[in-house]
């Protein structure tokens, strides 16, 4: 499942939501997350056929990762939120910046290359990766970190759409 998601070109994908905010703005208080999530799953959950269901199934996922991007910026910036749907998944994506990488990371990053758990000195507490190894497992969802050549992290996340839920 990860290889598909991972494989599918990011132009196949449609715009749903972007949200951009001050780290600042956002890390002032830790209910900001809480609200994030709610509204991005509020639109994860549009055109599903039990909306309510499918919103409370991934706001579990979506308030993981976005307590995570919470922890994990300490540098000044913008953070954005950004929802897309192609006709298979749903793709959320979480972008801010960060202090440092390692050399490694960054060489591969500015390959191009995906680079699953980058930076995990920095994002990631001691248990991180295996959050991200549970969550992806829980919601059938392809979820990996990548970098850029500008110090930026992202972490995106491809649900399937197929409301089958375990």
């Amino acid at each position: 499942m990860e290889e598909e998601a991972s494989s599918v070109d990011d132009h196949a994908f449609a715009p749903m939501v972007s949200l951009e905010m001050s780290i600042g703005m956002f890390k002032s208080q830790w209910q900001f997350c809480d609200r994030i999530t709610e509204y991005l799953s509020d639109i994860l959950g549009q055109g599903r056929s039990d909306p309510a269901r499918y919103s409370n199934f991934l706001s579990v996922a979506t308030n993981e990762l976005v307590e995570l991007a919470f922890r994990s910026t300490s540098a000044s910036g913008k953070i954005s939120f950004d929802l897309c749907r192609s006709p298979t998944f749903n793709r959320l994506r979480i972008a801010f910046p960060c202090e440092k990488t390692d050399e490694d990371t960054s060489a591969r990053a500015s390959e191009g290359q995906p680079v699953p758990g980058a930076g995990s000195e920095f994002l990631l507490k001691s248990d991180g990766e295996v959050l991200l190894n549970d969550l992806a497992a829980i919601f059938r969802a392809a979820i990996r970190i990548e970098t850029d050549g500008a110090l930026g992290v992202r972490i995106i996340a491809d649900f399937p759409l197929n409301e089958d839920f375990r």
